[in-house]
């Protein structure tokens, strides 16, 4: 399938309910909300948060509601991650849901140590970090972390759209601005990131385009913008990285 020639982009800039199901609630009012828009991203563990203490039930929760979220989603594209348990542990998988089923699914590789994501979960492979295409569209997802580490920038190249869930602290806020942007204009790609809003976070949800232009806005939970792939094109064009 050929792809569009443009859509409209949402990253949602949530915080997290100690309730589970009110999270689950904002995240089915939002899909529905975003109607009109292709690709939705919601920030990191958007159901649950890293809830240690709870994980049984963290877990558990996360995968009734996937089937929830699954039934909800028709034609648009929804990217979240979800605490999971495998035989050997706990991991943090993101997925990707599309016509009504996960069509891609990823655990986070690079665990982030000041957060003592490697005391509680087990890492996912560096080969599950690779490009993958819904209606022509190329794809590529790193959470949170994975952000900072550049051959995993390298793994994505040819990707039209980077995708960025993420739980990014307030402390290290330019660190997620500069990088973000700097992938989007390095890979000539768009970047969309969705980041928590919780009082620890450092909310920066954003598009970023392949030419260097940011749609951002701290103060609103929605943040939305158009993904143009004529620009993509006109960028490897003009600028030839290889």
């Amino acid at each position: 399938m050929s792809k569009p020639q443009k859509f409209t982009a949402t990253a949602l800039q949530m915080r997290n309910h100690p309730r589970y199901e009110k999270n689950l609630e904002r995240l089915l009012q939002s899909i529905r909300e975003q109607a009109n828009s292709k690709l939705i991203v919601a920030p990191e563990v958007c159901l649950t948060d890293y809830d240690y203490t709870h994980m049984e039930e963290a877990v558990d929760f996360s995968r009734k509601a996937l089937v929830q979220i699954c039934e909800a989603v028709d034609r648009q594209i929804v990217v979240l991650t979800l605490l999971t348990k495998a035989e050997k542990g706990y991991s943090n998988d993101a997925v990707v849901i599309h016509r009504h089923k996960v069509v891609h699914r990823q655990s986070k590789h690079k665990l982030f140590a000041l957060g003592e994501e490697d005391r509680h979960l087990l890492p996912g492979r560096q080969e599950e970090i690779r490009i993958f295409e819904i209606e022509g569209v190329k794809y590529g997802l790193m959470v949170c972390f994975e952000l900072r580490f550049k051959a995993l920038w390298r793994q994505l190249e040819g990707a039209d759209i980077i995708l960025l869930p993420s739980q990014w602290g307030l402390p290290r806020k330019k660190h997620l601005e500069v990088l973000s942007q700097a992938l989007a204009i390095m890979n000539q790609c768009y970047v969309v990131v969705a980041n928590s809003t919780k009082e620890t976070m450092a909310s920066s949800s954003a598009i970023y385009s392949p030419s260097g232009g940011v749609v951002t806005d701290d103060m609103k939970e929605v943040i939305k913008g158009e993904i143009d792939f004529a620009l993509i094109k006109k960028m490897r064009r003009y600028i030839v990285m290889h």
